[in-house]
């Protein structure tokens, strides 16, 4: 524990409030909040922690703390600090899954859509469907039963889905509101449980149509009945109130939590969903901030009642949430909740093995990999490789990989712009150079391990970049490949120096997966590059003509020898400009 850590931790006071946790970059790698700071932030570095815990105190070097008049404050300010950082050991915010929703629009004409977006846009909302097949199934017999619009073709010009009746916002004569309204109202009610009349009038209607002959039709009736038991009937009722409620359980063990949400709509178990991701500090504040997000983030619906576990501060809950929030003890709902706690402890102890070996993996590998470089463990790291074919159209990626993790929105591509020829050095020069200058220019972080595919070479030319062009003092290692293009050593010091991994050792994996990951990245994007290239024609360097007119040129006259040979005015019936198209035929006829 460092000096800053000490004296801070002398003068927390004893009051709600949240609390920052900060690593020597000072980046914010973990926001939490209690109604006793001082107790809190003491807990991480005095008494025993788990593993998680003790990786987390490991990196702190400082923290910050904002004091609030309520632990509800707490809670809110908690949620907005973790939306602004986005803090690395805060995953369960990231996690969060977003479930698609069916949606009716409140447009002139109406449609029926799947959304994971919940807005206050007037449009009426069903779900969740954590089974997105379920969901679209669903919407499928929906668009069979109810002709709301599905294209957006003008009165008169039919689509396909008019032809199948199944599209009314086409038709000469447009739908009035009060037809529509109706239409809403039937799919509102199926939606809310009123199925069961739909499905009678269907079979009154197949047998109607049967005795009428129409066979066909008939079937069509069948098929529409037989999608509304499968989609619908496996709901089963088990609360007979018709009263919405989402009902929680979690279970924790290790510095994981697993949290179990059953979604009883109408009175009907729509469906479950469980999450697992590790936590700090207290587990029912770390249930409690779960819910606040579940619902202020992610935009879930609130439903009329939500049930908890014993122990959860149902007050606090509820003052956040603006909804109805109890522990029940006793009858049905305590069964659903307890239900809902077991399956979370299930669900938790089958992914235990799966979460240890990711681990052993990802983690545990990138802190062995710091260990035997004699380095800080690195968190963040950053990876090069260039990819040319004889010299032509060079390219160069960078991957970055966070706690040994593939992290996709940090990959960069770039497009050599100095370099002639198959000059891999100079390439890697080139590259360092841009990544790095801008990281400093922009204030961006700075990576706590580099790796460059390639020898001595390549290592010497990123090492005089950053050393003295840009004066970075950052640990950098090249990634050697034998006769079968697979990871054979790995090269680190000045001079540059085998370091002795073990093949079959996780941290030997990681850094073979991580070559790996760069040179994919690489060669698609340069085989991106040359298949653009195979595809550019004399048009592309003319002036004034984009792709839209490319592409209307080459519809029209079909080969470049027509357009050369076409007039000034068979070019400009096409909607081209006249002084476009003369400089077309000038570029054309004038390039021999």
């Amino acid at each position: 524990m460092n000096q800053i850590i000490k004296e801070k931790l002398a003068v927390l006071p004893a009051l709600p409030g949240c609390y920052l946790m900060k690593n020597r970059h000072e980046q914010v790698i973990y926001v939490g909040k209690s109604k006793n700071l001082k107790n809190r932030v003491r807990s991480y570095f005095t008494g025993a922690n788990d593993r998680k815990t003790q990786r987390l105190v490991q990196e702190i070097t400082s923290f910050d703390y904002v004091v609030t008049n309520s632990e509800i404050e707490a809670l809110i300010l908690e949620m907005n600090f973790i939306k602004k950082y986005d803090p690395r050991y805060n995953v369960l915010l990231k996690d969060d899954k977003s479930y698609p929703y069916l949606k009716i629009t409140a447009e002139r004409h109406p449609r029926l859509l799947i959304t994971r977006q919940v807005k206050k846009d007037k449009g009426k909302y069903f779900g969740p469907y954590p089974n997105v097949f379920a969901a679209r199934e669903t919407k499928k017999l929906l668009d069979r039963l109810y002709p709301l619009r599905k294209c957006n073709n003008p009165p008169g010009r039919y689509c396909l889905y008019h032809q199948m009746g199944q599209c009314l916002a086409c038709s000469k004569i447009p739908p009035s509101e009060e037809t529509y309204k109706q239409i809403v109202q039937q799919l509102s009610s199926f939606l809310q449980g009123g199925y069961k009349e739909i499905k009678k009038e269907l079979k009154e209607k197949m047998l109607v149509a049967s005795e009428q002959l129409d066979f066909e039709r008939a079937m069509e009736l069948r098929d529409q009945i037989e999608h509304i038991e499968i989609v619908m009937e496996k709901q089963k009722v088990i609360l007979n109130d018709k009263i919405d409620r989402d009902i929680f359980g979690f279970s924790y063990d290790k510095g994981w939590m697993c949290i179990q949400v059953f979604f009883v709509r109408q009175g009907k178990l729509i469906e479950s969903d469980a999450s697992v991701f590790p936590f700090f500090g207290e587990a029912q504040e770390a249930f409690t901030s779960y819910i606040g997000r579940f619902y202020l983030h992610q935009n879930h619906i609130k439903p009329n009642h939500i049930l908890v576990p014993v122990g959860t501060d149902t007050d606090l809950i509820a003052e956040l949430l603006d909804t109805h929030v109890y522990t029940p003890y006793r009858g049905q709902k305590k069964k659903l909740v307890d239900l809902a706690v077991e399956n979370a402890q299930i669900a938790l102890k089958e992914k235990f093995s799966l979460i240890e070996r990711d681990e052993e993996r990802t983690i545990v590998a990138v802190e062995q990999l710091g260990k035997i470089l004699q380095i800080e463990t690195p968190h963040h790291i950053e990876a090069f490789d260039n990819s040319n074919m004889q010299g032509t159209d060079p390219v160069s990626a960078m991957v970055v990989f966070t706690d040994g993790r593939p992290d996709k929105k940090g990959y960069r591509k770039y497009k050599i712009k100095s370099v002639e020829g198959p000059d891999d050095y100079e390439t890697m020069r080139e590259v360092i150079r841009r990544r790095y200058t801008r990281v400093l220019k922009e204030n961006l972080p700075l990576p706590d391990l580099i790796i460059v595919d390639g020898g001595k070479g390549q290592m010497s030319a990123a090492l005089d970049v950053l050393e003295n062009e840009l004066g970075l003092d950052i640990p950098l290692c090249g990634l050697v490949k034998n006769d079968k293009h697979k990871t054979s050593e790995i090269l680190y010091g000045n001079p540059p120096e085998v370091v002795p991994l073990e093949r079959r050792s996780q941290e030997f994996y990681l850094v073979q997966r991580i070559q790996e990951e760069v040179h994919r990245f690489a060669i698609t994007f340069h085989r991106e590059l040359r298949g653009k290239g195979l595809f550019q024609s004399e048009l592309d360097s003319i002036p004034n003509v984009g792709q839209k007119r490319r592409k209307l040129l080459l519809t029209h006259f079909q080969t470049m020898e027509n357009i050369k040979n076409a007039s000034i005015e068979e070019i400009t019936k096409l909607g081209i400009p006249r002084k476009v198209a003369e400089g077309i035929q000038d570029h054309l006829n004038n390039k021999e």
